[in-house]
């Protein structure tokens, strides 16, 4: 696998003035497409020419020119992100029209390095692969599960009550499992196991 991807830590914003155009890249962090769509409309300027954007969750991606001439705006913003190697994040680069036109190459290297740039200097936070898991436990040992499974960077879904006992559902960082699935049987003297869930 090559490096690590990151995303953002935060929401960031960064502004240039190119040839008398301002140009002003919203980037935040995002984990679904409806979240990347309604980020773009909650930042887009209607008295600006043109709100171009982009986003990449995973191997879902979508860009849009606004406008502007065929990829000359969405898609290289979407190759900012990806040469800034961030994921799960989207992009709006604002523009307000100067007077000055650009041509096709100008554009794209406005929209691209204004992008690229907000990326650079925004705050960014590894991303770490997650599991998800189930585990069925007694009413005595959900207290003492959730502190200690909490210990080791779990977040706890949803929780399901029956006459046994509650049946939790919980992500946990991929390269802990093994020490949550034996934390889990230890807690329990053995009577709960952990069995993974799709994700």
């Amino acid at each position: 696998m090559s490096s690590m991807l990151h995303t953002l830590a935060a929401p960031y914003q960064h502004s240039e003035d190119i040839r008398k155009s301002r140009f002003l890249a919203h980037a935040a962090p995002v984990t679904t497409p409806q979240q990347a769509l309604a980020y773009v409309q909650e930042v887009s300027d209607a008295s600006a020419t043109h709100n171009c954007w982009a986003y990449r969750i995973g191997q879902d991606y979508r860009f849009n020119d606004d406008g502007e001439p065929g990829g000359t705006a969405g898609r290289p913003i979407l190759q900012a992100i990806e040469g800034q190697g961030i994921d799960r994040v989207v992009v709006v680069v604002t523009r307000w029209f100067g007077g000055i036109k650009l041509g096709a190459g100008g554009l794209a290297r406005a929209y691209g390095g204004t992008a690229a740039e907000c990326l650079r200097l925004a705050e960014r936070t590894p991303i770490v692969a997650m599991a998800r898991l189930g585990v069925h436990c007694d009413f005595a040992d959900l207290a003492l599960m959730k502190a200690r499974l909490k210990d080791l960077g779990a977040a706890f879904e949803q929780e399901a009550f029956d006459a046994e006992g509650v049946t939790l559902q919980l992500s946990v960082p991929a390269d802990r499992m093994v020490e949550v699935k034996a934390r889990i049987v230890d807690i329990s003297r053995g009577r709960s196991e952990a069995f993974l869930l799709d994700s």
